[in-house]
């Protein structure tokens, strides 16, 4: 059975991704805005960002324009 979530709280911009629904023991910040949460066997169980709306729009910028430059550079060959 998949239990996996994702929830966006829009008045805090928070996106939470959960692939358990084991309770959180830790966390550890991968980058700043982004914490894996864990279970108590060290084990990925969720993703928090921060900033999620800011976080989307720059990866989505970031892979359109990594991907025009690659087809810009076939092209040119």
């Amino acid at each position: 059975m998949n239990k996996t979530k994702m929830i966006y709280f829009e008045k805090e911009d928070i996106l939470h991704l959960s692939i358990s629904e084991e309770p959180e023991s830790g966390s550890l910040e991968l980058s700043p805005n982004i914490t894996a949460e864990l279970n108590g066997d060290g084990e990925l169980i969720g993703i928090e960002i921060l900033n999620a709306s800011t976080f989307i729009r720059d990866s989505i910028l970031e892979s359109a324009h990594a991907k025009m430059l690659s087809l810009t550079t076939v092209q040119s060959n």
